[in-house]
């Protein structure tokens, strides 16, 4: 099976494992770094803790014990995201509205690479960016990342 496939049979699982928390999914990834991982992000407001990782973990442990979607071995990790990842889904732009965020183009677009001001707002195609009070319209597709701008 490939790591795309992967990716989302493994989030589907994790979307009903947590549905009954104040959890959500971040992110799901498969990656061969020297060895395999499949890496569960997930989060919830305040913050989430060791054991919300546990119950993610132990919750999915079987599932994946059971169904086998992975043929080859690997490691098995649940954690938060961390504050510098990158803002990949509608929800997580959605949860940024009005913070400081740095998007990083392709390459220069009207003159700069890395773009830092406040997330006004965003639809399909364009990210409204408030920097000294006016308004940019970045074209997203034109956008490399988002990520919140730490100080």
């Amino acid at each position: 099976m490939d790591k795309k496939k992967i990716e989302e049979i493994v989030a589907e699982q994790v979307g009903k494992v947590i549905a009954e928390g104040n959890l959500s999914l971040v992110d799901v990834e498969f990656v061969k770094e020297r060895e395999w991982y499949l890496r569960i992000f997930i989060d919830k407001p305040g913050g989430i803790d060791l054991e919300d990782c546990q119950f993610v973990s132990h919750g999915i442990s079987d599932w994946l014990d059971e169904i086998d979607p992975i043929s080859a071995a690997y490691h098995l990790e649940v954690s938060s995201p961390g504050l510098d990842r990158p803002l990949k889904k509608e929800a997580d732009l959605e949860r940024n509205i009005g913070n400081i965020i740095v998007a990083t183009f392709f390459g220069p677009w009207e003159g700069k690479k890395n773009w830092i001001g406040s997330l006004d707002r965003f639809d399909k195609e364009t990210l409204f960016m408030k920097i000294d009070e006016e308004v940019f319209e970045l074209p997203r597709r034109q956008i490399a990342q988002i990520r919140l701008h730490l100080e």
